[in-house]
């Protein structure tokens, strides 16, 4: 092997790689001016000059929803391009740039730099101030007195009373209390709202939009949540986890044929029974007792049978693992990169469970509390992980198992308890009323 023309290879690519590096400042800055250069042309085409905005009646609801897809991407190409501009400019320190003039690499003068920063940050700063509908998810806190469950317009009307009464100082549900009844105050405030504010019919529309868009953001994202770790397992055990497992076992020449001892035991159990099938078959029929030389043969093909199968069953529970983390993963990452998703089904699933009626509410309350910490859930638990075991390929743990049991169903009830002590008690009084009732 020639090492100088290989030296020179390695030297070239490294050299090509701290060139990239030397650019990145201005590559970053390019790619922001660009991305806020398309929401401009969106907003000078579309939307005569002004902001994208998604009460716009110039478009109907399907293209606005492009446009604000396409609008999200841009701002977050444009926020990630910016941060490694002004990290990469952080690390360029004055021995770089003369690298970079020995190399002949020419950075953009201040003005033009200065510029496209300016431009950038005019096109940026309409969509900096979030309406009131992302300013509550961000913060993953909601309304304090709006009804919860706005099945009509009028309920909606509701909301949008409440709302201007408190001078959008959203607080959680169960974060303060009244002397007199909220309904009272609601009441009042609807009726004024609706008498003398000219514009409560236009804005009404619009809450109910902004909440039927919240719902179906919900809806897709639980979807998500369900669907990609699923594919993710599905996808991944047979087509990248299972030839690497497959290779690893078919390579080695010692392959553990069981993973624990139980699965031993079960398969010395089913050859043992499959011997005592044949004595047993052979004594209703009236035949000769089958001599040693004539079992070991029929034995032997049981035994390489059952080998076979307890090794596939090894195997897929090994696969079943580093699948399962993957699967986790994805569901991690997914997690990570949806925030704002994230707070649409905290208020989604709030709307629906402080929405339910009292009997509803206790209903619900009971069959949980009952699935997963009444007299009969050890059972299932158990069942459970015994379960979780074979899918890994684990040892049934008793003493783990009745441990659990012993510990996680209590620790579940108190929060239960607390739960309804805490908030519901303060919330919905009634509901705790007809949950005692029920329970009783």
């Amino acid at each position: 092997m020639n090492y100088s023309v290989l030296g020179q290879k390695i030297y070239n690519i490294l050299l090509k790689t701290y060139k990239w590096y030397l650019r990145t400042p201005e590559r970053s800055l390019d790619e922001a001016y660009k991305a806020a250069g398309q929401i401009k042309a969106i907003e000078s085409e579309h939307f005569n000059g002004k902001k994208i905005d998604s009460d716009s009646a110039m478009h109907t609801s399907s293209v606005m929803d492009y446009f604000e897809s396409d609008l999200k991407k841009q701002l977050k190409i444009i926020r990630m391009r910016l941060t490694e501009f002004k990290a990469s400019r952080f690390f360029l320190d004055e021995s770089n740039q003369k690298a970079a003039k020995r190399l002949g690499i020419e950075h953009p003068h201040p003005s033009v730099i200065l510029e496209k920063l300016k431009f950038i940050d005019e096109v940026i700063a309409k969509y900096n101030t979030l309406d009131d509908e992302n300013t509550y998810q961000d913060r993953g806190i909601h309304d304090t007195n709006i009804t919860v469950e706005p099945a009509t317009i009028q309920a909606k009307s509701q909301n949008l009373i409440i709302k201007k009464s408190h001078n959008n100082l959203p607080r959680s549900k169960a974060d303060t209390t009244r002397v007199l009844p909220r309904s009272i105050f609601n009441t009042f405030n609807r009726l004024q709202v609706e008498l003398v504010d000219p514009n409560a019919e236009k804005e009404v529309v619009q809450d109910f939009r902004r909440s039927r868009k919240r719902t179906i953001t919900s809806v897709r994202f639980l979807l998500l949540l369900i669907l990609v770790p699923f594919l993710t397992y599905q996808l991944s055990k047979p087509f990248v986890v299972g030839p690497i497992v497959e290779h690893f076992r078919s390579s080695s020449a010692e392959v553990a044929l069981f993973l624990n001892h139980e699965m031993e035991e079960e398969a010395l159990s089913e050859l043992q029974k499959f011997e005592e099938r044949i004595r047993f078959e052979n004594l209703i029929q009236n035949k000769v007792s089958l001599s040693p030389e004539d079992m070991e043969p029929r034995l032997q093909e049981k035994a390489r049978d059952i080998a076979e199968e307890y090794r596939d069953t090894s195997a897929n529970a090994i696969k079943n693992v580093f699948a399962d983390i993957l699967a986790v993963a994805a569901f991690s990452c997914l997690l990570l990169i949806s925030k704002r998703e994230i707070a649409m089904i905290k208020e989604f699933f709030d709307n629906i469970v402080y929405g339910l009626s009292d009997s509803a509410k206790a209903f619900i309350i009971i069959l949980f509390t009952d699935i997963f910490v009444g007299f009969h859930s050890p059972h299932g638990w158990e069942v459970l992980l015994e379960g979780i075991s074979r899918h890994w390929g684990l040892p049934s743990n008793h003493d783990f198992i009745f441990l659990f049991i012993a510990t996680f169903p209590v620790i579940l009830d108190t929060i239960f308890k607390y739960w309804i002590f805490r908030y519901l008690n303060r919330i919905s009084p009634s509901a705790v009323a007809t949950y005692r009732n029920m329970n009783e």
